[in-house]
């Protein structure tokens, strides 16, 4: 069965142009011009991936991804404007999965459209690290649910923030390079001036707060990467 994609412009003329590339790539496509409309798509279809401009009049990208968070954690790539990297950062923030920035060129957005899919399906090989159970500290990973829990409460994520924290706590203890987590959790390669990967620890870090000690959870390793911390002996997975 094709995935189905919305794809979210105003801009008629490209949405027409991407639609049929989309298509022509097995995607099944629906377009929505504006924002109101999109969230209403949302709200009713069953949608696997958005795929969400920002420059949009009225009701912007950031502002459909900030009502479609209080919804859904669907996946979303946002298309930004070259050079804005502010709504770059600020998508991230929100709960956006990725990012391309426009112009761009359709075969990176498949490429990108794809390596999210793959993360939040399981239909690739890479997603072995994600069978069974995890449990460090107050927190829990359910591979097999891609579920975390923490005190024993669902934590709300996205697919994206599942996949990161699940590279860093099933590496507790250890620092990860930056590059890593990108290669394993977003399934690319980190760019030069990426920050997608710093985005996703700092929602990571606002969702799980401090350790019940008071400390630090996540910690930077400058030059190198990310540490999650571990103050107990790790239960390992399959329980």
């Amino acid at each position: 069965m094709a995935n189905r994609l919305l794809l979210v412009d105003d801009d008629v003329e490209f949405c027409g142009l991407l639609s049929e590339y989309l298509r022509s790539e097995g995607f099944d496509v629906e377009v929505a011009h504006e924002g109101m409309s999109a969230i209403e798509k949302l709200r009713t279809a069953p949608i696997d991936i958005t795929i969400l401009d920002v420059m949009m009049p009225a009701m912007n990208g950031l502002d459909v991804l900030r009502e479609l968070r209080r919804f859904s954690t669907a996946p979303v790539l946002m298309l930004t404007a070259r050079g804005e990297d502010i709504d770059r950062i600020v998508g991230l923030e929100l709960g956006a999965d990725d990012y391309v920035a426009k112009p761009c060129n359709p075969r990176e957005i498949v490429a990108r459209i794809r390596a999210i899919l793959r993360r939040v399906q399981g239909a690739s090989a890479a997603l072995a690290i994600a069978d069974g159970l995890v449990v460090v500290d107050d927190v829990e990973i359910r591979g097999d649910e891609r579920a975390v829990y923490q005190v024993g409460r669902p934590l709300e994520l996205t697919s994206t923030e599942f996949d990161v924290l699940d590279v860093l706590v099933r590496n507790a203890g250890r620092v990860v390079e930056k590059a890593e987590v990108s290669n394993l959790a977003l399934k690319r390669k980190l760019g030069p001036y990426d920050r997608s990967i710093d985005m996703h620890i700092s929602r990571l870090r606002r969702k799980l707060g401090n350790l019940p000690s008071g400390g630090e959870r996540i910690k930077t390793v400058r030059g190198m990467g990310y540490l999650y911390v571990r103050t107990m002996e790790n239960r390992d997975r399959d329980g």
